[in-house]
C-alpha cells in the first residue's frame, strides 16, 4: 500500500478520535510497515504500558507483550509482520483505537484469527450520561488531560473495547486483559494493576462520541475474552521472577498454552492457570468475560487460536549462531516454579529427534548446544523444543522477602532471625524473587506474620501483639520446613513434558457413583484430538458484560473422595501422594498394609507400595467401607501433588515409614512430621530412576537428574467449604 493511500485510509479514523497526522506518524515506520503487509489469516494487536504520565510505574507489562508475541509466533504460527505492538508512550487511547480499527478491523476477514492483548492499569469511572453507573476502563499511557476547570481522563472503556471486538467480521477472536479495576487503599505484597477511581474525573468527549458511534455498528461475533480476575474486588498482580518481571496472569496463561493440546477447554485452561497463580502467591481467579450471558464456548484453542502443529513444547529456537552448533531458546513453556532452578546440562529435544544441551539461561532466554555436531544442519529458527532431562540443584532453599514497610532495625533483626534456619535466606521485597513475605499485620501493626506474596496471611503464622521480631521469626520454624518441602515437590511438576502416559481424576463419591472434581493428564503421551469447527455465535447479544467465573473447585466438608489413576503406559508405575493444607500443614497418603493377626494395641502397621500395572486403573483409596478418605472440617485450601515413577519410590516410602504416626491412627491422609525429609527422598528416588545419569557424568554431583520418560507429577488444588 502506498504511503498516501495509507494516510487517506486512516484519516477518517483519526478525525473521529481527534488525532492529528503528525501525532500518528510518531508511531514510527514499524507500524506503517505492519499495516502495509497483505492481509493475513492471523492478526494480533498487543498493548503494554509500564510508564504512565502521572501514575506509579508498573514493571511487567512489556514482558507480557513479549510473552504473548513469542507464543503467537512460535506456538500458533503468526507472522511477526502481522503482530502490531503498542508500548509505553505509543499506547495512547487514540492510537490504540485507531490501530484496532485499521490493523484489525480493516484487515480481518471471515475465518481469520484475531488476538488482542492489554497489560496495564485498569480503573473505574462514572459517565456524565449516567452518574449512578460506574464503568470499567483501561488506562492508556496518556491517562489524563488537565483542562481549565476540570480533570479530563483519556480512558478506554471496557464497553468500547468489547464493541470493537464484536464488530470484527470473524468469530475467531480472542482477547486477554491482564488488568483489574479495583484498587484497595492499602496494598501488601505484589504490585497490583489497578488505579483508584477518581470521583472528579470526566471521560474525554471523543471517547463518548466514539462509543456512541460504535453502538450503531452491527455486532458480528462473540469473542473469547479472558480476564485476569473474576471478582470486582480482586486485583491483577505482577511478580518478580528469575531475571524478569511479568503479569502473573499473562505468564501463567502463556506458559500453559505452550504445553496445552488443541482440544483444551476454557474450563481446563483456566483451572491450570489458577493453579499456577496459587503457586505464584496469588489467589486471583481468572475468568471468561462475556457480553452474552448465554454464551457457551467450550474450546479455547480449537477455533480461536489454531496451533502451529499438533505438538506441545517448552519453547522454541529463536536464533542460530554462526557456528551452527549453538542456538538461542525461548523457554516460555517451562513451569514457573521450575524455571528459576532449571540447571545447566538440562536437555531438550527437537521434533526431529536431535537433542540440545542447556549451557546458560537468563530469564526466559537460554543458550544451548546441539549434542551431535553432524546433526547441526537440521537446526532451524522456529523449531519447537521439548523437555527431555531436568537438572535441578540439590541445595534449593526458601527465600523470604522482607516488606519495605518494616523499619531498618526490624529488617536487621528479621535477617538475623531467618539466618538461623538452614536453607532459608532473605531479600528486600521487590529486589529479588521470593517465596513468601515477612511483614507487619496491617490491622495490628505491632504484630508480625508470614504472608503469601499477594499479602494474604498464612494461617497461624501471625505472632503475638508486641512480640519481638526475632521471637516472631522463631515461631515460624516448623512452617518454614513445611513450605520448603512443598517447594521441593512442586519442582517435580511435569504434566506438560512427561512421556509417561497417565490420566488422573479427583472424584467425590456419592453412593455407587462418582462426580469428577478435576482431571489432569500427561498430554505428550496422548493423541491429539481432532478439532471441530463451531458455528458462528448469534450477534446482537446485550451489553454490558459480566464475568463468567471459573473458580477453584470446591469440595463440601464430609465428602468421600478418591483419585482414579489410569496407567496408559506399557510399564508399571509406583505412586506417591503429598499435599499442603492451608499453606501450613504437610500431609501424605499412607498406604497401610492390611492388618495382620494377631494384632495388639501396640502393633504399629507398615506401609506398602502403591503399584499400577500397565493399562490398569486404580482408585486411591480402594472404595470400601474400611478404606475411605473423608474430608474433615473446618474449611481449608488443599494443594496435592500426585507423583508417579517407573521404579520403586523405596527411599520415600522408607522415610514415610519412620514418621511419627500413632499406631492406632490409620487415617489415609495424615499430617507429616518430617516433610522435608520426604521431599528430599522423593527427589532422590526420581533421580535414581533416571536412565540418563551415566551419559551425564559431567553434571555436578550437587544436582538431581530427572528423565521425563520415567516420571509424571500432577498438581491438584481445591477448596473445602
Amino acid at each position: 500500500m502506498k504511503r498516501r493511500r495509507f494516510l487517506n485510509r486512516i484519516g477518517s479514523i483519526l478525525a473521529v478520535l481527534g488525532v492529528t497526522e503528525a501525532e500518528w506518524l510518531t508511531l514510527g515506520n514499524r507500524y506503517y510497515q505492519a499495516l502495509a503487509q497483505p492481509s493475513s489469516r492471523k492478526l494480533a494487536l498487543l498493548i503494554g504500558i509500564n510508564q504512565y504520565q502521572k501514575s506509579p510505574a508498573l514493571s511487567g507489562c512489556l514482558t507480557d507483550v513479549e510473552l504473548q508475541k513469542e507464543l503467537l509466533i512460535y506456538r500458533f504460527g503468526f507472522q511477526a509482520s502481522d503482530i502490531l505492538t503498542l508500548t509505553e508512550e505509543q499506547a495512547t487511547r487514540e492510537f490504540i483505537e485507531a490501530a484496532f480499527l485499521d490493523h484489525l478491523g480493516k484487515q480481518a476477514k471471515p475465518g481469520d484469527v484475531v488476538v488482542f492483548h492489554f497489560s496495564g492499569y485498569g480503573t473505574r469511572v462514572k459517565l456524565e450520561t449516567s452518574l449512578d453507573t460506574v464503568q470499567n476502563a483501561l488506562v492508556p499511557a496518556n491517562e489524563t488531560t488537565t483542562a481549565q476547570y476540570e480533570k479530563i481522563v483519556n480512558y478506554l472503556l471496557e464497553e468500547t473495547l468489547l464493541l470493537l471486538l464484536r464488530s470484527l467480521p470473524t468469530h475467531r477472536v480472542t482477547a486477554v486483559l491482564d488488568t483489574s479495576y479495583y484498587a484497595p487503599s492499602t496494598v501488601l505484597g505484589l504490585k497490583i494493576r489497578a488505579l483508584q477511581e477518581s470521583v472528579e474525573a470526566k471521560l474525554a468527549t471523543e471517547e463518548l462520541d466514539f462509543l456512541k458511534q460504535l453502538k450503531t455498528q452491527k455486532l458480528l461475533n462473540t469473542p473469547v475474552v479472558l480476564a485476569a480476575t473474576s471478582d470486582s474486588k480482586q486485583s491483577a498482580r505482577e511478580g518478580l521472577f528469575s531475571g524478569f518481571k511479568a503479569g502473573l496472569f499473562t505468564y501463567a496463561l502463556t506458559q500453559y498454552l505452550w504445553e496445552s493440546t488443541p482440544a483444551t477447554t476454557i474450563q481446563v485452561a483456566l483451572s491450570h492457570v489458577e493453579n499456577s497463580l496459587s503457586k505464584l502467591g496469588s489467589k486471583q481467579q481468572p475468568a471468561l468475560l462475556s457480553s452474552n450471558k448465554n454464551q457457551h464456548i467450550e474450546k479455547l484453542n480449537v477455533t480461536s487460536l489454531p496451533l502451529n502443529g499438533s505438538i506441545s513444547a517448552e519453547g522454541a529456537v529463536t536464533v542460530i549462531e554462526e557456528d551452527s552448533k549453538t542456538v538461542h531458546l525461548w523457554l516460555g513453556g517451562l513451569p514457573s516454579e521450575v524455571l528459576e532452578y532449571y540447571g545447566v546440562n538440562s536437555r531438550l529435544t527437537l521434533a526431529t529427534g536431535e537433542e540440545l544441551i542447556l549451557r546458560s539461561r537468563s530469564g526466559l532466554t537460554a543458550k544451548a548446544q546441539i549434542s551431535k555436531v553432524e546433526s547441526a544442519s537440521s537446526l532451524q529458527v522456529g523449531q519447537l523444543v521439548q523437555e527431555s532431562v531436568r537438572v535441578l540443584p540439590r541445595n534449593v532453599g526458601l527465600t523470604i522477602a522482607l516488606d519495605t514497610g518494616l523499619e531498618r532495625i526490624e529488617r536487621v533483626d528479621a535477617t538475623s532471625g531467618f539466618a538461623a534456619f538452614p536453607r532459608v535466606s532473605t531479600v528486600i521485597a521487590g529486589e529479588k524473587p521470593a517465596d513468601y513475605l515477612f511483614a507487619k499485620l496491617q490491622q495490628t501493626p505491632s504484630r508480625y506474620g508470614l504472608f503469601a506474596l499477594d499479602g494474604e496471611l498464612i494461617p497461624n503464622a501471625g505472632g503475638e501483639v508486641g512480640e519481638a521480631v526475632k521471637v516472631a521469626v522463631l515461631r515460624l520454624a516448623p512452617k518454614l520446613s513445611t513450605l520448603l518441602a512443598a517447594k521441593l515437590w512442586r519442582l517435580t511438576e511435569n504434566e506438560g513434558s512427561s512421556r509417561l502416559a497417565i490420566k488422573a481424576t479427583l472424584e467425590i463419591i456419592s453412593g455407587i457413583s462418582s462426580q469428577m472434581v478435576m482431571q489432569r493428564e500427561t498430554v505428550r503421551a496422548f493423541k491429539t484430538e481432532t478439532s471441530t469447527s463451531k458455528s458462528l455465535p448469534t450477534p446482537h447479544s446485550p451489553l454490558p458484560t459480566q464475568h463468567s467465573a471459573l473458580p477453584t473447585p470446591t469440595v463440601p466438608i464430609g465428602s468421600r473422595m478418591q483419585y482414579r489413576v489410569q496407567n496408559q503406559s506399557d510399564r508399571p508405575v509406583y505412586l506417591m501422594l503429598l499435599g499442603l493444607k492451608n499453606n501450613q500443614t504437610a500431609v501424605a497418603f499412607y498406604p497401610w498394609e492390611p492388618p495382620q493377626e494377631p494384632k495388639t494395641a501396640d502393633t504399629k502397621p507398615f506401609l506398602k507400595e502403591v503399584v499400577i500395572a500397565p493399562g490398569e486403573t486404580l482408585t486411591l483409596p480402594q472404595t470400601n467401607a474400611a478404606s475411605q478418605w473423608v474430608i474433615p472440617g473446618p474449611a481449608f485450601f488443599y494443594e496435592q501433588q500426585l507423583i508417579l515413577s517407573t521404579a520403586s519410590l523405596s527411599r520415600t516410602l522408607a522415610v514415610l515409614n519412620t514418621d511419627n504416626y500413632p499406631a492406632a491412627d490409620q487415617r489415609l491422609i495424615n499430617p507429616l512430621s518430617n516433610p522435608l525429609d520426604i521431599a528430599q527422598a522423593l527427589l532422590q528416588d526420581l533421580h535414581n530412576v533416571s536412565g540418563r545419569k551415566t551419559e551425564m557424568n559431567g553434571t555436578s554431583a550437587d544436582s538431581y537428574i530427572l528423565d521425563v520418560n520415567n516420571w509424571a507429577s500432577l498438581s491438584f488444588s481445591f477448596q473445602v467449604v
